[in-house]
């Protein structure tokens, strides 16, 4: 089947141009049913022993610390860290340079959802040429399974975000307010919180798709089917309806802050405590410690709240792996520092310096678990979020154009925080916004 190159990625501010998008499919429609490398896994040894240099496109700040004792352990290896852009911006970058033809960095950080869509684009390398089966159990379920697409993996996890519940411990205790164990509590507390202080909420959200497709997740949704070029979007399933149903009480009795995350805010509500809780990855604790200062001491964290009660469901909420695009330079070289950068030494140092692993040796050491935060009042916050990474529901896909419909996300479930419209009806308009993008690229979509 032909997908549509010219339009495949119009609208979507992370790839940028109608041209760019065309180029990003072109392989598309063509007849190299290969992505696997030519070299092997024996060939990154000898790429190591020869040297070389490496261009390394990514934000994520653990990377210098990594860079620095690659280069101490193989000298005659020079890796240049380039700060493209986060996120959108450096994925425009990374299209216009695929495009092109020129200036495409060896190695790319690719959030989870984005994956997808440079896969489907055959822009990245297959790794399995490397030997990357051999690293199954190296990292925890949901990263690794968010590395592949069609079977194939394309990337190797650099952290993780499974979620939990974080929650000012003040604010609980000065409303007599119980840590929820259940949504149905988390409701209730809600409600309590926001009679006992009508400037106390006990979240904010004003529409975001990754916190939504996370909610939908850990309900048991499995909104998006995908099968190559074949998919199946149905966000009236029983996960999308859980959340549904639970978020619109929240919504429709003023109980959320309209507040944006990442504004000051946000930042500001998050230190005086009118923003009781957030629901979020296990990124989080630093994030709360350099920009929440005023609330030091105040913050606990809780395992994710259930559907069920006595359940241990978690969905994952944010992260990013390492890949290789197919035009750099050196695949074998730069599968080599992908490697030393995601398990092993790598992993420790990033570990130590901040970053969630993704790796299960990392994730479930006593050192890890057993450490003291002084900002959550000394608590072990660690032991929680492991738990959380053991408990992340499988068998979740993105959609091969996720990128596109995270785009439009506020124009259809979006409406439902500002107006009228439901989340249900929000949620409907967003499948068919989603669905018939694909139909227009030349996707099967049902």
């Amino acid at each position: 089947m032909t997908i549509n190159r010219r339009g495949f990625l119009r609208g979507t501010a992370a790839f940028g141009t109608a041209a760019a998008a065309s180029a990003f499919l072109a392989a598309c429609g063509s007849d190299d049913k290969s992505d696997s490398p030519s070299v092997s896994a024996n060939d990154v040894d000898a790429a190591l022993a020869a040297g070389g240099t490496l261009t390394v496109w990514a934000w994520e700040g653990t990377l210098k610390q990594v860079v620095t004792a690659f280069q101490a352990k193989y000298p005659k290896v020079t890796v240049n860290l380039v700060n493209a852009g986060t996120g959108d911006k450096q994925y425009t970058a990374l299209q216009n340079a695929i495009s092109a033809g020129s200036g495409v960095p060896d190695l790319a950080q690719i959030e989870y959802y984005a994956l997808p869509q440079f896969a489907l684009g055959k822009s990245l390398v297959d790794l399995s040429g490397f030997g990357a089966g051999s690293l199954d159990g190296t990292f925890t379920p949901g990263p690794w399974a968010s590395v592949k697409s069609g079977g194939v993996t394309y990337g190797l996890p650099m952290d993780s975000g499974p979620m939990a519940l974080f929650y000012n411990k003040d604010v609980f205790d000065k409303h007599g307010i119980t840590v929820p164990t259940t949504w149905d509590e988390y409701v209730a507390a809600a409600k309590k919180l926001h009679a006992a202080d009508p400037k106390a909420y006990i979240t904010n959200d004003t529409g975001d798709a990754g916190f939504t497709t996370s909610m939908i997740w850990q309900a048991g949704g499995k909104p998006f089917q995908v099968d190559g070029t074949n998919v199946k979007i149905n966000l009236a399933d029983d996960g999308s309806t859980k959340f549904a149903g639970l978020w619109q009480q929240l919504i429709t009795d003023k109980l959320i802050a309209p507040i944006s995350s990442w504004s000051d805010a946000w930042y500001k509500g998050l230190g005086d405590g009118s923003i009781a809780t957030l629901v979020i990855g296990a990124w989080m604790p630093a994030n709360l410690e350099s920009g929440v200062a005023a609330a030091n001491g105040k913050w606990r964290v809780a395992p994710m709240p259930q559907w069920t009660a006595g359940g241990t469901a978690t969905a994952e909420n944010g992260g990013s792996s390492l890949a290789i695009p197919k035009l750099g330079k050196n695949n074998a070289l730069a599968y080599a520092f992908m490697k030393y950068a995601t398990t092993g030494e790598g992993a420790q140092l990033r570990t130590d310096n901040g970053a969630f692993p993704a790796t299960t040796e990392q994730v479930n050491a006593d050192a890890f678990k057993n450490k003291e935060f002084p900002y959550f009042g000394g608590q072990k916050v660690n032991e929680v979020l492991a738990q959380a990474a053991a408990g992340v529901v499988p068998g979740w896909s993105y959609l091969p154009f996720q990128v596109y419909a995270n785009s439009v996300f506020n124009d259809t479930v979006g409406k439902a925080y500002v107006s009228s419209t439901t989340l249900t009806d929000g949620l409907k308009s967003w499948q068919d916004a989603a669905t018939k993008y694909g139909k227009d690229q030349g996707f099967t979509v049902n």
